[in-house]
């Protein structure tokens, strides 16, 4: 098998995009009735721990930041006004720390709370993905050259690229078990078809608002399928074979 396969980067793309979806928001599900809510609730609920989940794959790590852009960009979709509150209170809280620059890094008690909500998703991935032990390591390593490349196409292309930016690499200490290696590559490589799928939407000319009340037709597909385009690029570091196996190992997931 190779490339002439009908299964091209941007084909591909746009097949794996949902099967992304599926895997991570039944990982994070997961979390969230393994103990997670629990854990949250603990340190305040929502209003105290939101950003900090959301963003967690930077700000857990050693010295993460999120800037401004980065934190414009993830919340795109959502009124600017009503996150500012949200994350007034989450500094408040003493969760958050904004800098005079408008970053954002975990406090103390923050990362208190992520190393915490690491070892739940440590958990729960391992019971909802038991007996697939195989096709969870296939699946993190394929996962891992992908974002691999992704950075590297980042650093070498133009474009609106803040969300992956905030969010990539996504934090990995040693001893990371391969259940919440997927969960949080899953993660990350969503917010890189996130970027894409901005950039396709500004360059017909929309605004979030617009896109997301466009109806179904000839002006969302054209979108959807210059979505996939502008999202294939780091898929190309997999064969047509290694593109089949993780559309097959990501099916087979439960969840």
């Amino acid at each position: 098998m190779n490339d002439t396969v009908e299964l091209a980067p941007h084909r591909f793309a746009g097949l794996v995009a949902p099967a992304v979806d599926r895997a991570f928001v039944a990982g994070m599900l997961a979390g969230r009735g393994g103990g997670g809510a629990e854990l949250s609730q603990r340190y305040g609920g929502p209003a105290a721990t939101g950003f900090l989940l959301e963003f967690r794959t930077r700000l857990a790590a050693p010295g993460g930041t999120v800037d401004e852009a980065g934190f414009a960009a993830v919340t795109r979709y959502r009124d600017p006004a009503d996150c500012r509150r949200a994350l007034d209170k989450q500094v408040a809280y003493g969760m958050i720390h904004r800098s005079p620059d408008g970053g954002l890094s975990a406090t103390e008690r923050g990362l208190a709370f992520l190393a915490e909500i690491w070892q739940v998703h440590a958990e729960v991935t391992e019971e909802l993905w038991a007996g697939h032990d195989d096709r969870v390591l296939r699946l993190v390593e394929a996962l891992g050259r992908v974002l691999a490349y992704a950075l590297v196409l980042a650093e070498e292309e133009d474009g609106d690229g803040a969300a992956f930016a905030a969010m990539a690499p996504p934090y990995e200490p040693d001893g990371t078990p391969p259940g919440v290696l997927l969960l949080n590559r899953l993660g990350t490589l969503r917010y890189h078809r996130a970027d894409a799928h901005a950039a396709a939407w500004t360059a017909a000319g929309h605004t979030a608002a617009s896109v997301a009340a466009l109806p179904p037709g000839p002006e969302q597909l054209a979108i959807e399928l210059e979505t996939d385009r502008r999202a294939a690029g780091p898929y190309a570091v997999l064969t047509a074979e290694e593109r089949l196996a993780m559309l097959a190992d990501l099916a087979a997931l439960p969840g």
